[in-house]
């Protein structure tokens, strides 16, 4: 009862307010157009018939988002989960009520981030962005088979930015950062370099996650041409935290909430660089863009899981794994604009990954109350391996038309060609198209206040996620495919100040891939069909041009339609009808920012995730829970002084499933406090 008056409430609040085009102080019909991950041409969110949001790094700033989860936190529709089995400096993102770490695409500065294998979010930094894009929903022409219920892309400043700024931070448990951004002119050449180094510690004084990052853009442009390179090196030094084992239908109260069950010794590190570049130049009427990025990760692990919940001897088992992946991407386009009612996008990309893991398992004990590390001596053979090879081709082209002033229409076509080979096992291909139609419609339109509705349908599919794990697996999972509908409306009204957003959907899957535990592995099968529908809702003011407000409120319905498992030997249970597990009934947010150029700065927010199974069978239900976040600071002309707080209620409810540990869920992270100093020059 409580908790349904409480979102009662929160959506009267998200009524009063209204939907993120973009977190700015600025008005939103002062905000110039940007390229959105749902087409690759200059749009405004607004114009687009698809449910996409663009954060501003001037709104990261203002919250002192230094990660994924503090960056959404007030994203409609959009639940991060902290940590999870990439180690504390990972996160697991939901998108339309499904949380899969594989299930989406992240993107940064246009490559994406992790390839043609999984979302590489643990190296993810948001020092020095320019804006983060939202897409809910799939990208069947841009991107094709990599992207399946959203798209997330970071964009960093370009190199010309002139800004250039120093700053520290120092928090809870010993937490500690610096960064430096720096404009570097050098004749006809834009250099920008940063530069950042940071060690997050918590509760569990045997987890944390040390990062140093570097990032180097480089541009030229003359007369209508541009040319950029970019370098990015980053690494990564983590000892993993625990999930907490379920017994039952709740967590058991066997091991301490900040138990730590891993190996004396564990580690969970990475090195990644990653080097690109780029062209575009106006031809005729015609802007031709191209781009081509490498890609190296090298990940070292060791680490462990319980396997039972009694002091026992070799109660947990673990393994050690090294991971070498190599991936190419290329990408090359060509918008044109034959006159202003019509605008043609035609391309083709490559994807290629090649991934090889080596690995070796063992057992060890671990004391329940997980004080110290299980003792083991690590296995120095490596006897098992596990091998990827992945080729993604896309031949794709779209259309928009504007036949009258405030219809539009827009439609688009992709051919994909996937190839992939597991281990020794035979070379899988699949040739599909992919599209997407959509029309935008206004219904009233008078200077920066409209109201639009917008209508879409999206389908593509995707090769079945591979994770390195070292079970014996050699075979190719069936591919995924999923069809997106999606139907809303966009307005703005008060001179551009207040906006409010709302849209249903409806995604159909098969195939959806799932995790499961083989002999104390991870491992994936396919979930048959499964069906994600629901509603979104957001509402945005501005009450000056430094304050504004903003809510949202989302019904997710995830259920399985049609998938039989087998638990612990049983013979298979028909899972139709259940909801999908972690996934969230309701989602709300609220938020307030206070950032003028000059003077006190504030934030603060609440979310609300609500109930959720934590198994496909849905014996065990978590209830749902606020969390808090606020802070506080200073801005003179050239100094910014800053205390921040997350999870100020200091909530530790599950909000990820590992794949790892056999029925363990990561928690959320403990209260934590910043405080910090920024100097601008």
């Amino acid at each position: 009862m409580a908790a349904r008056r409480f979102r009662g409430l929160l959506l009267a609040v998200c009524l009063g307010l209204t939907p993120l085009c973009s977190l700015t102080a600025q008005r939103p019909d002062t905000l110039p157009p940007v390229e959105v991950v749902a087409t690759r041409m200059p749009e405004a969110p607004h114009d687009v018939p698809a449910s996409v949001e663009v954060i501003s790094g001037q709104d990261l700033r203002a919250r002192g988002a230094r990660n994924l989860r503090e960056a959404l936190a007030l994203a409609t529709g959009v639940s991060i989960a902290p940590g999870g089995d990439g180690g504390p400096a990972a996160a697991v993102p939901e998108l339309l009520g499904l949380r899969e770490l594989d299930a989406f695409l992240l993107v940064v500065d246009g490559i994406p981030w992790g390839g043609a294998l999984n979302p590489a979010l643990a190296t993810l930094d948001l020092n020095d962005v320019e804006r983060i894009e939202i897409l809910r929903g799939p990208a069947p022409v841009t991107y094709g088979a990599t992207s399946f219920v959203g798209v997330i892309q970071v964009v960093h400043r370009s190199a010309g930015a002139p800004s250039q700024t120093v700053s520290i931070s120092g928090g809870s448990f010993g937490s500690v950062a610096a960064s430096t951004e720096l404009s570097l002119p050098a004749g006809r050449w834009s250099h920008r370099v940063g530069v950042d180094l940071d060690r997050d510690a918590f509760r569990d004084d045997r987890a944390e996650a040390a990062r140093g990052h570097g990032l180097w853009r480089s541009a030229v442009t003359s007369g209508d041409r541009t040319t950029w390179f970019m370098g990015d090196v980053t690494v990564l030094r983590q000892n993993p935290a625990s999930p907490h084992p379920r017994q039952g239908p709740a967590l058991t109260t066997l091991v301490p909430i900040d138990a730590n069950h891993n190996p004396a010794g564990a580690y969970l590190n990475e090195d990644r660089f990653v080097v690109s570049a780029g062209h575009q130049r106006s031809v005729g009427r015609a802007v031709w863009g191209s781009q081509v990025a490498f890609t190296h990760s090298s990940q070292r692990m060791l680490r462990g899981f319980l396997v039972d919940l009694s002091d026992a001897p070799d109660n947990a088992a673990g393994f050690r794994e090294e991971i070498d992946v190599n991936d190419l991407y290329a990408d090359t386009h060509v918008i044109v604009s034959p006159d202003a009612r019509v605008r043609v996008l035609a391309g083709g990309d490559l994807l290629f990954a090649n991934g090889e893991a080596r690995g070796a398992t063992f057992r060890y004990s671990a004391p329940l109350d997980g004080e110290t590390g299980g003792m083991v001596a690590p296995p120095t053979v490596l006897d098992r391996d596990a091998e990827d090879r992945r080729l993604f081709l896309g031949a794709y082209g779209s259309l928009e038309w504007r036949p009258v002033e405030r219809l539009t229409l827009s439609a688009g076509l992709r051919l994909n060609s996937t190839s992939e080979r597991r281990g020794e096992g035979e070379s899988v291909t699949h040739d599909r198209l992919s599209g997407s139609v959509g029309a935008l419609i206004g219904l009233w339109e008078q200077g920066a206040e409209h109201a639009r509705l917008f209508a879409g349908y999206r389908s593509t599919f995707k090769p079945a996620a591979f994770d390195f794990g070292l079970a014996e697996n050699e075979g190719v999972l069936d591919p995924e495919t999923s069809n997106t509908y999606e139907a809303g409306l966009k307005t703005r009204f008060a001179e551009g100040r207040v906006d409010v957003t709302a849209s249903v959907f409806r995604m159909d899957f098969s195939n959806l891939v799932v995790s499961t535990i083989v002999d104390d592995l991870p491992a994936l099968l396919n979930a048959g069909e499964t069906r994600f529908q629901g509603f979104e809702l957001a509402t945005d003011l501005r009450l000056r041009p430094s304050l504004f407000l903003r809510g949202s409120y989302s019904f997710h319905d995830g259920k399985f339609v049609d998938f039989a498992q087998s638990f612990d030997g049983d013979p298979p249970v028909q899972l139709g009808g259940n909801r999908f597990e972690m996934s969230a009934r309701h989602l709300a947010s609220a938020g307030l920012t206070l950032a003028p150029v000059v003077g006190v700065i504030a934030h603060a927010s609440v979310g609300y995730t609500g109930d959720r199974y934590l198994n496909k069978r849905n014996t065990a239900l978590a209830e749902g829970f606020w969390t808090f976040d606020a802070g506080i600071g200073y801005r003179l002309d050239r100094v910014e002084f800053r205390l921040d707080g997350r999870n100020l209620g200091d909530r530790r409810d599950p909000v990820s499933e590992s794949e790892f540990g056999d029925a363990q869920y990561y928690r959320m992270t403990p209260r934590s406090v910043r405080v910090g100093i920024a100097l601008r020059y």
